[in-house]
């Protein structure tokens, strides 16, 4: 061993070509599985595109650094599931572009957020955490509330989605604007948005301001739907599916 060793460290060009060997094999074993991710993400029943809402809120969510504080990955550890529900599956993530795993937890999980706590109750947080959270450290985001929602370029984001993967219709980017706005408006004719995301898509005022989408709207109606997609009620990890 230390004479075939010693090769490596007496001759720079065998060294190289050592490393060259090495590094892309490596290189093999990281990118290979992507070219089958297809085969290796389960198609869980209920999964589906962000609506333009949404997907206007949870840019914010990135823009803010919510991310940063707040992951979205359960863990199948049993700690983790007692505390924030069934474990996170793969799928759940695979219209996310970058994904929001998160690195950190300052804050709770949000991964099974939608649905735990009133619109009212998300309104009051994000305007001071502290008033329903004493103990919490997160800063205020109250400017959102009067902030009216730049919905300008929704469209275009959908369309580079699209080229990544994400099974937006040509017919849903037309019809973005438009599909935003009723899911903010309850009062609104909300067919198109129904048909284009399904019947379980969530309708209403989520800020208590129907004078105009604020940014509360988008970011409410983002939170709202995470971990809600899938019903864990008929899931069934065995078989890969939640309808059988």
């Amino acid at each position: 061993m230390k004479l075939s060793h010693g090769i490596f460290e007496r001759h720079s060009l065998i060294l190289l070509i050592g490393i060259v060997i090495v590094v892309s094999i490596g290189g093999l074993v990281e990118i290979a599985p992507l070219f089958f991710i297809e085969n290796t993400i389960e198609k869980v029943e209920g999964m589906r595109p962000y609506t333009p809402l949404e997907l206007a809120g949870r840019d914010i969510y990135i823009r803010e650094g919510c991310y940063l504080c707040h992951s979205q990955m359960i863990r199948p550890l049993k700690d983790e599931v007692e505390r924030y529900g069934h474990y996170s599956l793969a799928a759940e993530s695979m219209y996310d572009h970058p994904f929001q795993w998160g690195s950190k937890r300052l804050g709770p999980d949000l991964a099974r957020v939608g649905g735990k706590y009133s619109d009212s109750w998300h309104k009051d947080h994000l305007i001071n955490p502290r008033s329903v959270v004493p103990e919490s450290i997160m800063p205020p985001y109250a400017f959102m509330a009067e902030r009216p929602l730049d919905d300008h370029n929704i469209a275009a984001k959908m369309k580079a989605l699209q080229v990544e993967g994400v099974p937006y219709t040509d017919e849903m980017i037309a019809n973005a604007r438009e599909d935003l706005a009723a899911q903010a408006d309850p009062t609104a004719d909300g067919r198109k948005l129904k048909a284009h995301y399904g019947d379980k898509v969530i309708r209403r005022d989520f800020d208590g301001n129907p004078d105009k989408v604020t940014e509360y709207d988008a970011l409410i109606a983002y939170l709202q739907m995470l971990g809600t997609l899938v019903d864990f009620g008929k899931y069934h990890p065995e078989r890969g599916d939640n309808n059988r």
